[in-house]
């Protein structure tokens, strides 16, 4: 039995490479790699035994960390992997989907953020609905990734495409709390006030009759239990 949950970095940046292994070590996680490329990480953990990857998903070379994502997942299927980026667009966040991400996660580095995920994921067993692309939620509903839908008792509950977009970036982060700046750059591609935020999220509730987003006070929103 581990003594210490393992994790591996991969982030094409050395200064924000260290930060991450500091942080992380003084929570009590043992750092077992980090490298800066794909090809580096895929080969590393070829011979790794990993709890946890942090993977930014623009790296240095010819693979992507969405790319090097999936080959990981074929070799520690158990693994979650925490994508880190700069960038919230719809391209992103389907290499997060294709990848199976446990979550996805915007920079700049937000410490409490960091390690509230990473605790969450070491705590939850690997998904049992990945393999249907359907993702449980709090009140019945589910999200069909593959559809990209939100269903309650079998039925579509039709959403405006913002409101899709609010409900499909924090389905996939079910388990974390995502940031008011990371949901507007995905739905709006430019930060937004929280105000404008606010009155998304109160329509959205009015269209599902159910108060299925969870505000954090001072972090975000999440739909998790």
């Amino acid at each position: 039995m581990k003594e210490k949950p393992r994790v591996f970095i991969v982030e094409d940046d050395l200064v924000s490479a260290q930060y991450l292994r500091e942080m992380l070590e003084n929570e009590g996680l043992e750092v077992v790699g980090s490298v800066d490329t794909g090809e580096e990480a895929v080969r590393r953990l070829a011979h790794c035994d990993v709890d946890i990857v942090l993977m930014d998903i623009i790296l240095k070379g010819a693979m992507t960390g969405s790319e090097a994502a999936l080959h990981i997942r074929s070799l520690h299927p158990a693994c979650k992997i925490i994508f880190l980026t700069a960038y919230a667009d719809d391209e992103m966040i389907d290499y997060a989907v294709d990848a199976q991400a446990f979550a996805y996660l915007m920079k700049p580095y937000r410490e409490r953020e960091i390690v509230a995920t990473i605790k969450t994921a070491l705590a939850k067993p690997s998904e049992g609905n990945a393999k249907s692309g359907k993702i449980s939620l709090k009140h019945g509903f589910r999200f069909d990734r593959e559809k990209r839908r939100l269903e309650k008792n079998g039925k579509e509950i039709p959403l405006t495409p913002k409101k899709l977009k609010l409900i499909e970036l924090l389905a996939l982060n079910k388990a974390s709390v995502v940031s008011n700046e990371q949901i507007a750059l995905h739905i709006w591609n430019e930060p937004k006030d929280n105000s404008t935020l606010r009155s998304l999220i109160t329509r959205f509730h009015s269209t599902v009759g159910d108060d299925l987003i969870t505000n954090v006070n001072g972090m975000g929103y999440t739909v998790g239990d």
